[in-house]
């Protein structure tokens, strides 16, 4: 009987514990609520993330890119965004509305100050 009742006790803990997961969750849409490190302001996490970063340079483990490592790196980068034709389509057609409106606003301005001198 005593063990049935400790695992009543343990069973009321566990759900009183989860009502309060899915009472916060739901607030939020239902996703539940953030724990340990991203539960943190970002001050916390970026002190934290600094400690770990000057340990690993004293240790001698942390990682530096050199200039020709981080072409390679930037290359990859963009090979691998250039794949996605519809991403590079659309950032074709904004550069090219961009700089068409830059054209259409400096003509416009010469007008006006070609205007400005006439009157």
């Amino acid at each position: 009987m005593a063990t049935s009742k400790e695992s009543g006790t343990r069973k009321g803990a566990s759900s009183g514990g989860s009502a309060q997961k899915s009472g916060s969750g739901s607030s939020t849409g239902g996703a539940p609520a953030k724990r340990g490190f991203a539960a943190m302001d970002q001050n916390q996490q970026r002190e934290i993330a600094s400690k770990g970063g000057q340990a690993a340079h004293q240790k001698g483990t942390a990682h530096e890119f050199d200039s020709e490592e981080a072409r390679r790196a930037g290359q990859k980068g963009g090979e691998a965004v250039s794949r996605d034709r519809n991403h590079m389509a659309e950032i074709g057609r904004k550069g090219g509305e961009s700089r068409q409106s830059a054209s259409r606003a400096a003509a416009a301005s010469k007008g006006n100050r070609q205007g400005g001198k006439e009157e």
